[in-house]
């Protein structure tokens, strides 16, 4: 299928979205990641995948990617439509603080309004991938199995 918006919805009682993301949520609040809900997943759907994704980040890689990666959540079982707030379960990639799990918002001082784009992909099997992956080890080993996926975008700006 590739990389493709399907009919799947995702959701959060934190935020709506293109809406701001509160504090709470952010490096400069608390760090928890927020509560996300999806439906409508493909038919077939036996796993999934969370991203959060900030592609507004002034940030090149030496790879050509760009952006800042938040989160990289996976092996999560297909029978879940929701991750509680401040979820620590399943297994935690790693993300461009460097650490593993969730690394709010936190744009640059005077750098704007960022969207940050909260991924989820459905996928046609169960995982079982080792901890620690970067969001393009992931990507790389997901794209066969995509059945579809769609985002919720929120904002956070610092002064």
């Amino acid at each position: 299928m590739g990389f493709a918006l399907s009919t799947m919805q995702l959701s959060s009682s934190a935020f709506a979205n293109d809406g701001a993301i509160p504090s709470k949520h952010t490096g400069e609040g608390e760090d928890v990641s927020p509560e996300l809900t999806w439906k409508e997943a493909p038919e077939g759907t036996k796993g999934y995948a969370v991203i959060c994704h900030d592609p507004d980040a002034p940030l090149v890689t030496p790879g050509g990617t760009y952006g800042f990666v938040h989160w990289v959540l996976y092996n999560i079982p297909g029978d879940v439509t929701s991750l509680t707030e401040s979820d620590s379960g399943y297994t935690q990639g790693m993300n461009d603080f460097g650490n593993a799990g969730y690394g709010g918002p936190m744009p640059p001082n005077q750098h704007g309004t960022h969207r940050y784009y909260y991924w989820i992909l459905a996928l046609d099997t169960a995982t079982s991938l080792p901890e620690g992956l970067t969001l393009w080890e992931l990507l790389k080993e997901l794209e066969p199995n995509l059945l579809g996926m769609n985002r919720l975008v929120g904002t956070y700006q610092r002064d």
